[in-house]
């Protein structure tokens, strides 16, 4: 499964638990919408986690975009199934950003990019 697939998963799931939320009474009400919370949370982290690997983005940048701070972004790319294997002690640092956004381009198709040559006007 590639990392895309699994934001698609996630967010699948997040829709799938939304649709069946139960509004028969308050208190089961709370109950299945704390599950729906928690999907399209895990959904979210994924997305974070492969804006910050393969866009790019930075941790600041996602955390104003998340509307959290920043310091609760490292947790939650730890939880992501693309920078869990980056994570240490349950959160992910920017040494594990960086070696995450280096393996991602070691696994990306490589582009031919064409270099014109320049003649020296001196001959």
């Amino acid at each position: 499964m590639s990392m895309d697939d699994e934001l698609t998963t996630r967010y699948a799931e997040a829709v799938t638990t939304l649709g069946k939320v139960d509004l028969t009474s308050s208190t089961v009400a709370v109950t299945s919408l704390t599950q729906a919370r928690d999907a399209v949370q895990s959904a979210l982290d994924e997305a974070m986690a492969q804006a910050v690997t393969h866009e790019g983005t930075s941790v600041r940048q996602i955390a104003a975009l998340a509307g959290i701070a920043p310091n609760s972004v490292s947790p939650r790319l730890a939880r992501s199934a693309t920078l869990a294997a980056y994570s240490r002690g349950g959160r992910v640092d920017a040494q594990g950003i960086t070696l995450a956004r280096a393996d991602h381009q070691e696994d990306a198709p490589m582009r031919f990019v064409r270099r014109n040559s320049k003649r020296n006007s001196h001959d």
